[in-house]
């Protein structure tokens, strides 16, 4: 048997104890979920039979069962033979094959070196050696959120499963579709404190959607499919499946179309949003003379149905840190991204606003603020795949569980319908917007000859015309990338939202660069977040990903420098990553990492020297470095305090002012 450690023990169905709530009723039917926006191959159909009646008011109470079947027109041709015995490890990976997967993030060890053998055997896996694991997990999300497909990462016990952890609570925060496999010690050892053995499953409850134990070689198929279709169903998140090594040398026959077991979770996907709550909302836009649509990471598949929302109805939109490229930043509605470091224009129309349209969104703190006074002035309408998300932090008017991109579709069509009857005119309130946006434009100081890192942003989107993929570490030169590069598509923009993880962004672009081949991979990264996973260069360089890495030293944890200087008298508590002994040194000198690993790597210290040198990084093929050194001085602005509100807000100053 498979041990499920989220609530749920198998084999006896039980409901999972997640956070969807909403309940669909399910009948004998084939259907084709559709959750990712881009093909799987094969692309997989589940059946669903249940013994609910037309009757049964409860549709917690029916047994149903899922049964993956493969697209008859896309057959698996299996390398073994129908009834030929097999390693587990074999069967993992050919259940990874079944599910599409063509690229993996494994690095190696003594409880997964069965798993790294069968890959061997494998024609249709690529395995990106990362150089630690959690370079790895990043990886794998970087290509999960880049491509909208599910992202596979592996390793081995002990060290090697813990080495994952982050990137777990990270994947978990975000909603990104992951599946992690760790490797265990044998069924016998498990409990004993064997060598490099940690209770995997246990570590990560909490930090996971789900996660399994597997305890029987012949629960491998339907493990691997039901991890698949949690990790990417309703709200997309991580799933971890832990396999001890006896299970992966045991010999067995697949049985490949077992039934997916997982009946209270399925009972409780979202329904299609009802016709009389998108009316409501439809009435509320009508009667509204200021609304603000607030876009999350839950629109990132709704792009299309969100510009056609706009369009039909002229409301303006302002983007959290996970929902920029959902609608494109340079569009005259577009009011950028609100929250801590939002646009003075994006916060100031939320605070006006009499209607807030909350789509794909959690009403984080870094956005809100001060709760009771963010919108205080609106109507607010949620819509979320996630129930649990639903007047969690802020409690709506009208609320819909449901998929963004159903509802959406839904209120289009009723606009669509309703058309000029509705009247729909925000002129007024749109200049006053733009006024807004011409009095507090995104601007930044001159430091003499120095590079001003928003500059160097602002140049990278020239150069690129908006079309690079970016990801970024955590600090400072995350919020500049968000703040000034122009994002026209979703899946543009890759980082550590919720989580915030420093070292996130070189393993990242690796997942972008093999998830999107040809596709310009720029990673924006500061010093402090950089060196973190630093010996990933090995892994761009043997790979030879065409990666540029626009790397903004300033010699100082930066964000953490601001906040001294702002609330804690720029008194320096351990935010100095250089040499203290040789202050007027460059250290580490990063140039010498990327030589270590063959990588053409420059730097550059002036102004007027910046574009040249951001168009040789573009123009050098391969992967390449550009050390832009830039004053530890700058502040992101504008700001509002952790926990202020609008009337917080900071415009004004950097590290040469007192406070």
């Amino acid at each position: 048997m498979a041990a499920a450690t989220a609530n749920t023990t198998f084999p006896k169905p039980s409901p999972l104890t997640s956070s969807f709530k909403s309940s669909i009723p399910f009948s004998k039917s084939t259907l084709l979920f559709s959750t990712i926006p881009q093909k799987l191959t094969p692309s997989r159909y589940f059946h669903i039979s249940s013994s609910l009646s037309q009757s049964s008011s409860n549709p917690r109470s029916a047994a149903a069962n899922v049964t993956p079947i493969t697209a008859p027109s896309q057959d698996f041709i299996s390398r073994y033979a129908p009834d030929e015995p097999r390693k587990g490890a074999d069967i993992l990976v050919e259940a990874l094959e079944r599910e599409g997967v063509k690229d993996v993030f494994a690095y190696p060890g003594g409880a997964s070196m069965e798993i790294h053998q069968a890959l061997t055997r494998s024609k249709i896996i690529r395995n990106v050696l990362p150089r630690h694991e959690q370079g790895g997990i990043f990886a794998a999300e970087g290509y999960a959120r880049s491509s909208g497909l599910p992202g596979v990462c592996i390793a081995t016990s002990g060290p090697g499963a813990t080495n994952l952890v982050s990137g777990l609570a990270d994947a978990m925060l975000d909603s990104i579709p992951l599946v992690a496999i760790t490797g265990q010690v044998p069924r016998r050892m498990i409990g004993t404190d064997a060598f490099q053995e940690t209770p995997i499953v246990e570590v990560t409850r909490s930090i996971t959607k789900h996660n399994y134990l597997v305890l029987d070689v012949e629960d491998i198929p339907r493990v691997v499919s039901e991890a698949f279709f949690l990790a990417t169903s309703g709200r997309p998140g991580p799933v971890l499946i832990d396999v001890p090594k006896d299970i992966q040398q045991q010999l067995a026959v697949p049985k490949w179309n077992q039934p997916i077991r997982l009946p209270g979770y399925i009972s409780r996907l979202p329904k299609p949003p009802c016709e009389t709550h998108l009316e409501q909302i439809v009435r509320l836009v009508s009667e509204s003379k200021k609304p603000v649509l607030y876009v999350g990471g839950g629109c990132l598949n709704s792009s299309e149905e969100l510009k056609r929302f706009v369009e039909l109805t002229g409301i303006p939109v302002a983007s959290t840190l996970m929902g920029l490229g959902t609608f494109p930043s340079s569009n005259e509605l577009s009011l950028q991204m609100l929250g801590m470091h939002g646009t003075v224009y994006a916060n100031y129309a939320v605070d006006k606003s009499d209607l807030l349209l909350a789509f794909g969104v959690r009403f984080d703190d870094r956005v809100t603020g001060k709760l009771e006074a963010f919108a205080s002035r609106a109507k607010i309408v949620h819509i979320d795949i996630d129930s649990a998300e639903i007047g969690k932090n802020k409690q709506p008017h009208v609320s819909v569980c449901s998929d963004v991109k159903l509802a959406l579709k839904g209120i289009n069509r009723i606009l669509e319908r309703k058309g000029a009857k509705l009247k729909l005119d925000y002129s007024a309130w749109r200049q006053e917007l733009n006024e807004q946006k011409l009095k507090y434009p995104l601007n930044y100081k001159t430091f003499g000859e120095a590079i001003p890192p928003q500059y160097a942003i602002q140049v990278l989107d020239e150069l690129t015309s908006g079309n690079a993929i970016i990801s970024t570490g955590v600090g400072q030169h995350q919020m500049w990338a968000a703040q000034f590069f122009k994002y026209k598509k979703p899946r543009q923009w890759l980082t550590s939202g919720g989580l915030g993880a420093m070292g996130f962004g070189l393993p990242a672009a690796i997942g972008a660069a093999v998830a999107n081949p040809g596709a310009v991979v720029v990673d924006i990264d500061g010093d402090g977040s950089f060196i973190m996973n630093v010996q990933e260069l090995a892994t761009i360089r043997v790979e030879n990903l065409p990666i540029k890495i626009l790397l903004l030293n300033n010699q100082h944890l930066g964000m953490v420098v601001q906040w001294e200087d702002r609330f804690y008298k720029a008194n320096r508590a351990h935010t100095y990553l250089g040499d203290p002994s040789n202050e007027s040194e460059i250290f580490p000198n990063m140039l010498k990492f990327a030589e270590a690993c063959g990588i053409p790597a420059a730097r550059v210290t002036r102004k007027e020297d910046l574009r040249a040198a951001i168009q040789k990084m573009l123009d050098t093929p391969g992967p390449y470095l550009l050390d832009v050194i830039v004053p530890h001085q700058e502040h992101v602005l504008p700001m509002i305090p952790s926990g202020g509100a609008f009337k917080d807000l900071i415009t004004e100053g950097d590290g040469r002012t007192q406070y």
